[in-house]
């Protein structure tokens, strides 16, 4: 029986997915898995029970990843899940930057009570008026499955789409529409569009990407739009930006007291993954993730252990989980490890990311009580899970 904390409301429909076998548990002391959403978990003592963490979502800004690794719990989000409501937000966004849409509907619903509001509608109308979407240059920054979709959603309106992404993945280059031009070079990008769109996660390297500097690049009167978050951009340099006319205007879901009091800038709630069919989509991805994990001990969509499947564990079998610092010689020690203890290894994969590493082993024969003691005093080794079929 695994218990599972679930931090922030997850639509039921991914927490029925876990099936018999699963019990939920109010308080994280004591679990061995944490669902979240936006909760907060980097304050949070790491049980020495807890395996995994899974964000429904595609951020884990708020889950404290690295020392989640060091402690062999292994962290999942939900890429792609909620990119189709990201979508169409951020198509949305663009479309409200080119038409004073919301001026005008605040202007209908301040004349409501004058009889005359139709004629009167007519000539005011023309202070809303505004571009159409079509036929401009439109730059999407970071091209997974959100900036993707999005890149290729703007091709379908008519526009013209550069998009830029060092780490491009091939499965994410399949998915483009061929007539997306790519390019190496964000500056380039920066100074050739009318609209940029940002679409990456908040790291290091990303964050304050949109400075003073970046800013400057952009042709005056040029949209930026942020879907992804707010640390990319340089608030008071683009405050500064949007005051004298160089930006035109600002989208963005993030609404913080910069944001909020920027001059010329749409600000949302943070709307993005919020219709029901996304939380439906994140909570049953995450659900599927854990449970595969937790019975199988394969890894997917995790944001610090490398990806690793053996597919479902056969009757009769067992598997030892080990994680491990990516470095020479602990393999072979392993293997070593559990050939002495008379173990068959039927199978055996290891991927790594970065400094952390997994190995995965299903082994027939009978485990030791022991294996897992002997395994963890090996240099280098940080948690040792065995894993029986159900």
């Amino acid at each position: 029986m695994y218990k599972i904390c679930c931090l922030n409301n997850i639509a039921k429909v991914g927490t029925d997915h876990l099936g018999e076998g699963y019990e939920f548990v109010s308080e994280p002391e004591g679990a061995d898995a944490l669902l979240v959403r936006s909760a907060n978990l980097h304050e949070l003592e790491l049980g020495d029970g807890l395996l995994a963490i899974a964000r429904a979502g595609a951020g884990v800004n708020n889950i404290p990843v690295e020392r989640c690794a060091e402690a062999g719990v292994v962290v999942f989000n939900t890429p792609g899940a909620n990119s189709n409501a990201v979508k169409e937000l951020v198509v949305c966004g663009m479309l409200l930057a080119c038409r004073d849409v919301i001026g005008g509907a605040a202007w209908v619903a301040e004349n409501s009570d004058d009889p005359e509001i139709g004629k009167r509608a007519e000539k005011a109308k023309k202070q809303f008026g505004g571009c159409e979407l079509a036929g401009k240059r439109v730059g999407v920054v970071g091209l997974g499955a959100i900036g993707a979709a999005v890149a290729n959603a703007l091709i379908d309106l008519g526009c013209e789409v550069m998009g830029y992404d060092p780490y491009l993945s091939i499965n994410a280059a399949w998915s483009l529409d061929r007539r997306i031009e790519h390019v190496t070079d964000l500056g380039e990008l920066l100074s050739r569009c009318d609209f940029v769109t940002l679409h990456v996660p908040a790291t290091d390297s990303t964050r304050g990407m949109i400075s003073a500097e970046a800013i400057a690049r952009m042709p005056r009167g040029a949209v930026l739009l942020n879907f992804a978050r707010d640390a990319l951009v340089d608030e008071q340099a683009l405050a500064e930006a949007l005051d004298d006319g160089h930006v035109g205007r600002y989208v963005t879901d993030f609404a913080n007291p910069a944001s909020a009091n920027m001059r010329n800038a749409i600000v949302l709630p943070h709307l993005g993954a919020s219709t029901g069919e996304a939380e439906d989509n994140c909570a049953v991805m995450a659900a599927n993730e854990l449970k595969d994990y937790l019975e199988n001990g394969n890894i997917k969509n995790s944001v610090n252990y490398g990806q690793v499947d053996l597919g479902a564990l056969a009757p009769g079998n067992e598997r030892v989980a080990i994680f491990h610092e990516n470095v020479q010689g602990v393999i072979g020690l392993v293997s070593a490890a559990i050939a002495a203890s008379g173990l068959n290894i039927e199978n055996m994969t290891n991927k790594s990311r970065g400094a952390n590493a997994y190995t995965l082993i299903e082994v027939s024969g009978d485990v030791a009580g022991d294996l897992a003691a002997q395994l963890c005093a090996i240099p280098g080794i940080r948690r040792v899970r065995l894993i029986e079929h159900a």
